[in-house]
């Protein structure tokens, strides 16, 4: 087994509800949300971020609407719609069960 891909695995995982609970807080510009995740310490790629971003708008979990930008082209800003927030309210607690058990199992 690669230890990389294992790693890889556990991040994309877990990468979803990252921007899910960043975008929970209000309205976020995507490049916002590869500078609040670098600066956690979870890297990522806008080329990662936009087709995730996408997917979660097409299951119908966020909103976004377009800002006129004084230096280049509009910006699309994401929120959380009410199906949105009922998706990452599962996932805090499918969150909460799993690292309180990998918390017990590992300790």
């Amino acid at each position: 087994m690669n230890v990389e891909n294992i790693q890889s695995q556990m991040k994309k995982g877990v990468l979803e509800f990252c921007i899910l609970t960043i975008i929970g807080r209000g309205e976020v510009y995507p490049a916002d949300i590869v500078e609040e995740l670098k600066e956690k310490g979870m890297p990522v790629l806008e080329g990662t971020l936009y087709p995730l971003l996408t997917r979660l708008k097409k299951a119908g979990y966020l909103d976004y609407r377009w800002v006129e930008s004084t230096g280049g082209p509009p910006r699309k800003y994401f929120s959380m719609n009410k199906e949105g927030r009922k998706f990452l309210k599962a996932l805090e607690t499918t969150w909460t069960e799993i690292s309180q058990a990998v918390e017990i199992i590992t300790k």
